[in-house]
Order: C-alpha cells, then structure tokens, then sequence
C-alpha cells in the first residue's frame, strides 16, 4: 500500500526502513529539506513544509511589532503616524498578497513538471512586475505622504511629525514587493527554508537599526519616527538583496540564469491573469472585514475593543494554520505539474486533517478558559464579557476554518484562482455581512450576532468549498 492511502503513522525515533523522527523532521524543515516534493511521505512533506512557512509569517509579523514597540517611546503621535500608514499599507500588502499566490501557483507548476528555467523566467516576470507596481506606489508616496496621512484621518500634529515615516515607507516599497514576492517563488519551489531564513536576517537588521536611527545611538543620527521607517526599509532591503543572491547563485532548487532575466510577455500575463482574481479575492476578504468592524463599532468602543482583542488572539492561534495551507498550495501545485492529481488531492486531505485536529484543540482550548486568556489583554469591564463571549463564539467555527482555509489554498496552489474568489464573494459580501446586520441589530444579539455571521459564513466557505473541490475540476486548470 502506498504512503498516499496508507494510514498515518507517527514514528519518535527513525524506524528500521529509514524513515526519520519527528524531530529528525522538524530540523530538516528549518535546515532546508532536498525531497523531491512529487514524491514519498505526503505527511512529511507536509511537515518540511509547513514548519519554516509558519516561522517566515511569524517573521513578517515581527517587523509591525518591533516598529511600535520603539516608536510608542516617542509618544502617541507617533503611534498614531505607524497606524494611519500600515493601514494604507493594507491595499499595497493585498496587491502584493494576489502577486505572490500566482506566483507559488507558476513556480509549483514548473517545478513538478521538472522544467526549472521556466520556474526561472517565472521568477523574473513576477520581480519586473514588483518593481513595476512599487515604482508607481513610491512616487505617489513621495509626493503625497502628508495628504495620506490627512486623509487617513491623521491630526496636523500626525502629518507634521510622520509625514517623514510615511514617505520613506512607501518610497521603499519595492522592498515589501520584492519581499513577499521572491518568497512566494521559493515556496512554490519547496524552498520555504530559504523564505524562513531570509526573513530571519531582515528582521536582525530591523531590530538592530530601528533603535539606533530612532534615538540617535552610536554613530547613528537621531531620525525620530522616520528613523524607524528607515530602519525597517534597510531591514527589508537587506532580505532582497540576500534573495536575489539566492536565486543567481543557485543555492536553492532554484537557478535563475542571466539570459532568462528578460521580458516574456505570455510568461507575464499568465502570471497577472493568475494574480488578478488572487488580488480580488483578497480585496473581497479585506472589505468584508472592514464591514463587520463597522457594524461593531456602532456598539461602542467597549465592543470595539473587545473585537480587536478577540480577532489578535486568533490571529495568533492560527499562524500554524496558514503554514499547513500555504503547504498545502505548493503540494498541489508540484504534483500537478508532474502529472500526479490524486497525490495532489491527496495532500489537501492529509493537509486538511491535520488542520482540523489543531484548530480543533485550540477551539477547545479557548472555549474551556477563554476568560484566564482574554484577561491577560484587558480587565476593563467594558471589553471583558464581550471579547470571551466573542472567542467563545468564533472558537466555534474552528473546524470549518481549517478545512475552509486549506481547501482555498489548494484551489489558488493549482491556478484556480476565480473558484475562491466567487467563494468570498458568495460568503463574506452576500452572506456575512447582511447576515451580521441582521443578528446585530434585528435579533437583539448585538455583537454577539456579528461573531455568529462570522461563524455561519466560513462554515458554509468550507462546506461549498469542500463540494467543489470534490468535484476535482481544478485538476485541469492549465497555468
């Protein structure tokens, strides 16, 4: 019987076949596996896959939290100047987000069809784009940064004081592109290891700048706010340059060749007609969060609060989560392009499984002792009922997010980009929100009807999306 319908086992220590330990495993997976992907063990393809994507979002994460930490010294105008520009960030991070799925889909596809030069030429289209759509977005940020910030809702005090941060973050744009991008091309490589890795250098620099340019250390000259603007584009910077020496060297599964870097305009719209939906399809999920944050706040800022710190807990529950989905993604890409869609499905089950066992346990975890955990962000007795009843409640569509959530990944991992975006579609604008509306303020359940609709609509996300993925059409997407 083979691996791809034999029942898991989980081994502690290597077996007499060979087969590695668990933590044999987990310190392949940080060092950098060489498996053929198209091949062997799906359940510890999973693992090397799974574990170094966890630790790059958790990576990427780092550099927001070490900018407000330095920056909340300097006083509330410069925290405010921090938020007003991450979240107009946010279209840039979507943009970026769709590029790179389509990206990982390309690349994976390549890659099991054992063609690396096409993964290569893949490469460079999604790069000369980056540096396309950052070089519009660092322009218009040099100009207009304090108009930004005035629009964002940011005081005369904010723009005067952050109108340095918010150019310089956006005049160095190309860097978050360049980033999130030439990451998604190792991952659909099956070199999630190096992403992990580049990341670990990116944030060391930041860690070590923003302090310095922040306050003046050393050398270094005192650049107040900006200084932490600054600190983090060469943190980013420095992560690029370290990837593009990856990628010509070719110290990873992946070579790019002199002659490939090139213009390929078929190349190129196959990778924007992918990226299109994906950037869609993020858009859909960002508006409809936008929308039940409206519809909380018109209880208050108590329930305001209360969302924001229900939403921060889970958020950091699942990054585990997004690790085994974005596995998921470049499994189903690799064994698609290598003829292979019953191991490719078989992987988004196996994917799947597991998912359902953690988010489950947490789900459990956090319903038993949601108070002892939400305590431990606020007492405030306006914020503390609602944010456990608001965990409680979400914890209870634990299940259906772990499937929802890896069965989208591997519809955009095999190009099918347009099947998740009807998906968000159907179940966060036509669903969610006027089924949100509804609860809230037609049912007496205020919140509480919010975090319900939010529940209803990802399990009839997983449910649906579960439905069409059986029906195994994303087999034959060609990209």
């Amino acid at each position: 019987m083979s691996e791809s319908s034999s029942p898991v086992q989980v081994r502690t220590a290597n077996s007499p076949s060979g087969t590695p330990s668990i933590w044999a495993s987990l310190r392949e997976a940080v060092m950098g596996p060489s498996q053929d992907f198209t091949e062997g063990s799906i359940s510890r393809a999973i693992v090397l896959l799974a574990v170094p994507m966890v630790l790059e979002m958790c990576m990427e994460s780092l550099f927001g939290v070490v900018d407000v930490f330095w920056v909340s010294r300097l006083g509330a105008d410069a925290v405010a100047t921090v938020g007003l520009t991450e979240t107009a960030l946010t279209l840039i991070f979507v943009v970026a987000l769709g590029l790179s799925m389509g990206a990982t889909a390309l690349v994976a596809r390549r890659i099991g069809e054992k063609d690396e030069r096409a993964a290569g030429l893949v490469a460079v289209q999604a790069i000369i784009i980056g540096l396309v759509v950052s070089g519009t977005t660092a322009i218009f940020g040099y100009f207009f940064a304090p108009n930004l910030l005035h629009i964002m809702g940011g005081s005369d005090s904010v723009v005067k004081l952050g109108s340095g941060y918010t150019r310089m973050v956006l005049s160095g744009s190309a860097t978050i592109f360049l980033l999130f991008l030439i990451n998604a091309v190792f991952r659909g490589a099956g070199d999630a290891a190096i992403a992990m890795r580049v990341l670990w250098i990116a944030n060391i620099v930041n860690i070590c700048l923003n302090p310095c340019l922040i306050f003046g250390i050393g050398p270094f000259p005192r650049l107040g706010v900006t200084g932490s603007a600054v600190g983090t584009t060469i943190g980013r910077g420095v992560g690029v340059l370290l990837q593009l020496w990856v990628l010509g060297s070719g110290r990873g599964r992946l070579r790019v060749h002199a002659s490939q870097v090139r213009v390929d305009l078929l190349v190129m719209w196959r990778l924007i007609r992918l990226s299109l939906n994906a950037i869609f399809q993020y858009m859909v999920q960002m508006a409809s969060w936008i929308g039940v944050v409206r519809i909380i706040a018109s209880f208050g800022s108590g329930a305001t609060a209360a969302y924001t710190v229900t939403i921060k807990i889970i958020i950091f529950a699942i990054l585990p989560s997004w690790g085994m989905s974005n596995a998921a993604a470049t499994l189903v890409g690799q064994n698609l392009g290598a003829g292979k869609p019953e191991r490719a499905e078989t992987s988004v089950w196996r994917t799947s499984l597991y998912n359902t066992f953690f988010l489950g346990g947490i789900g459990l975890l956090f319903f038993a002792l949601a108070p002892q955990i939400v305590s431990l962000f606020s007492s405030d007795p306006a914020v503390l009922p609602l944010a456990i009843n608001g965990l409680r409640l979400l914890s209870c569509g634990n299940i259906s997010y772990a499937y929802g959530m890896v069965i989208t990944a591997a519809f955009n991992g095999a190009g099918d980009t347009a099947t998740p975006t009807a998906l968000n579609l159907l179940c966060f604008w036509l669903c969610q929100i006027p089924l949100a509306w509804t609860l809230a303020f037609h049912t007496g359940l205020g919140p509480n009807g919010v975090y319900a609709a939010v529940v209803v609509s990802d399990s009839l996300l997983a449910v649906l999306g579960i439905l069409l993925f059986r029906r195994g059409k994303w087999k034959q997407v060609k990209v």
